[in-house]
C-alpha cells in the first residue's frame, strides 16, 4: 500500500533570541553558544503564539499547499507538546475545530522530541489497517523554552530550545513523497534524568516551589556517561534500520533531516553516514524546536531545492526519555 506526503509547513514566530542573548543570560561566552552549542538565534514565542495555536496556523498552511478540502482529512493526530493552552486538554480536538476538518477524529500522541517520527509510524500503521483513512494530518506546536533557566548548567544542553509549529499531510494511495519504514528505540534507564520538578503528582506545584517548575537535569553526570555510551550509536542504529527496513542501505542517502544538537554531534552522524554538509541542514538560525525540526528541515530542504525525484530521504529524532528514531522516505515520484 502507498502513502505519500502530500504537504508539510511549519509556523514560526516572528520573535527570536540570538547567540549573544542566551550567552549573555547563562554567562558564557558567545563563542560557545555559537560554535559549539550551534545556536546563532532561536526563535521565541509571542503573545498569542500558544503550542496549539501554532499547530492550527501550521496546518492550514499544509492544507493550502496541498489544496484539499480539510473535510477531507480523516484524522488528526496532534503531535504538539503537553505543554500547552490548557492541562489536561486534547489539543487535537480544537485544532479539528479550527481547520473545519469536521469530518475527522483526533487524538494526541507524545514521545517528546521524537513524537513526529514516532507519529509517522502510527499513521501509517493505522491507515494500511483501516480502509476508511485515506487522508491524516500530523501537526502541533512546540514551546519547551518556558522552562529553560539560562543560569542552570545542569540544563546547558536544552538552550537551544525554541518555539514553533510544524504540520504534515498523508494520503493513501499518493505515490509522491512516500512514506516508506520507521525504527524508534526508547531506553527507560533515562526515563527520570531529565524532568519538570515541581508540578506533578509526586511533587505538586505550590506557592513555595514555584522556582522549580522548570527542567532540570537531577543526575548530570550519570546522564552525560550513560548518553556517551549510547546516544551516537542509536543515532546510527535507528538510521540503517529504518532504511533496512524500506529496502535502502546508508549508501542510498542523499538528505537527512537531522534535528538540532550540538555541531559535532551533527558532523558525527553524517561523517559515520559517509555524507557531507551539503546533505543536511543544520538548523543553527532556529534552535531546537522539538519534534517539529524534522518537518522544518524537510521543508527547508525542499525549499532550497536539496530534494530531486527519487532521492531517499530520512528524518532522524531524540527525545528525552530517551527515545531514538528514524523514517525513510522516497521523494518525489520515484522511478
Amino acid at each position: 500500500m502507498t502513502i505519500g506526503i502530500l504537504s508539510v509547513a511549519t509556523y514560526i514566530p516572528d520573535t527570536f533570541m540570538t547567540g549573544k542573548e542566551i550567552a549573555k543570560k547563562a554567562g558564557i561566552p558567545y563563542e560557545i553558544v555559537e560554535e559549539k552549542m550551534g545556536i546563532k538565534c532561536k526563535p521565541i514565542p509571542g503573545v498569542d503564539d500558544h503550542t496549539c495555536e501554532m499547530g492550527i496556523k501550521a496546518a492550514k498552511k499544509a492544507i493550502a499547499r496541498a489544496g484539499i478540502d480539510p473535510l477531507e482529512i480523516d484524522l488528526i493526530i496532534n503531535i504538539g507538546e503537553e505543554h500547552k493552552e490548557y492541562p489536561l486538554w486534547t489539543a487535537g480536538i480544537k485544532l479539528q475545530e479550527e481547520i473545519g476538518a469536521y469530518n475527522a477524529v483526533a487524538f494526541d500522541v507524545a514521545l517528546r522530541c521524537g513524537t513526529t517520527i514516532m507519529a509517522l509510524k502510527i499513521a501509517k500503521d493505522m491507515m494500511s489497517s483501516d480502509p476508511k483513512l485515506g487522508t491524516v494530518l500530523l501537526a502541533g506546536g512546540y514551546r519547551n523554552i518556558d522552562f529553560i533557566d539560562y543560569e542552570n548548567t545542569r540544563t546547558r544542553f536544552m538552550f537551544n530550545l525554541g518555539a514553533g509549529g510544524g504540520a504534515m499531510l498523508l494520503r493513501k494511495g499518493h505515490s509522491e513523497n512516500r512514506l516508506l519504514e520507521t525504527d524508534l528505540i526508547t531506553d527507560g534507564s533515562f526515563s527520570e534524568d531529565v524532568v519538570v520538578v515541581a508540578g506533578g503528582t509526586k511533587n505538586p506545584l505550590t506557592k513555595d516551589n514555584l522556582h522549580l517548575h522548570q527542567l532540570d537535569v537531577l543526575d548530570p553526570e550519570g546522564m552525560k556517561n550513560r548518553l556517551e555510551q549510547k546516544s551516537m550509536a542509536n543515532f546510527l542504529k535507528v538510521i540503517r534500520e529504518s532504511l533496512k527496513k524500506s529496502g535502502y542501505s546508508e549508501k542510498d542517502i542523499q538528505y537527512v533531516g537531522l534535528l538540532h544538537m550540538k555541531k559535532s554531534a551533527h558532523e558525527y552522524v553524517l561523517k559515520e553516514l559517509g555524507l557531507s554538509q551539503d546533505h543536511s541542514i543544520y538548523l543553527e538560525n532556529y534552535g531546537h524546536i522539538g519534534q517539529i525540526d524534522q518537518i522544518l528541515s524537510l521543508e527547508l530542504a525542499e525549499q532550497e531545492g536539496k530534494l530531486k525525484n527519487g532521492d531517499i530521504v530520512v528524518l532522524v529524532s531524540a527525545g528525552i526519555g530517551y527515545a531514538w528514531g528514524a523514517t525513510t522516505i522516497r521523494w518525489g515520484k520515484g522511478d
